[in-house]
């Protein structure tokens, strides 16, 4: 028997702000809150994974991600999808990539993720 990934959770201090932001980056949709803060999106309301924003009371990210996303744009070069997400509030760090084809950026949370130099096709319709 197989497992299925149906979600990756992200601990936050905030999980609208941070679904704000990510449905913003990925064009995805909220499809769930609870009376805690926590926020589930996808891609679309029937998309069979997604990510799952979890209110935790430990306070500020302290270290590097052990997981992070890489993303790629579908509709425009590097640069100017750099510049997109930089205008949505992400921004560049520095976790010692030295001189790279890629970006190290943060979300409003710190939280890393890599924006890379390869345009992809985007998926227009998601199986189940």
């Amino acid at each position: 028997m197989a497992n299925r990934i149906t979600s990756l959770a992200i601990d936050c201090a905030d999980g609208h702000r941070l679904a704000d932001f990510w449905t913003a980056v990925l064009g995805w949709v909220v499809t769930d809150t609870d009376d805690e803060g926590n926020v589930s999106i996808k891609p679309s309301a029937e998309a069979p994974w997604g990510i799952d924003f979890l209110v935790v009371a430990d306070g500020p990210k302290l270290a590097k991600n052990r997981l992070h996303l890489d993303l790629n744009a579908t509709d425009r070069d590097q640069e100017a999808e750099l510049d997109r997400l930089l205008a949505l509030g992400a921004r560049p760090v520095d976790i010692g990539q030295g001189d790279v084809s890629w970006h190290v950026l943060a979300d409003p949370e710190g939280n890393e993720f890599c924006l890379l130099r390869r345009r992809v096709t985007p998926v227009e319709r998601l199986v189940t």
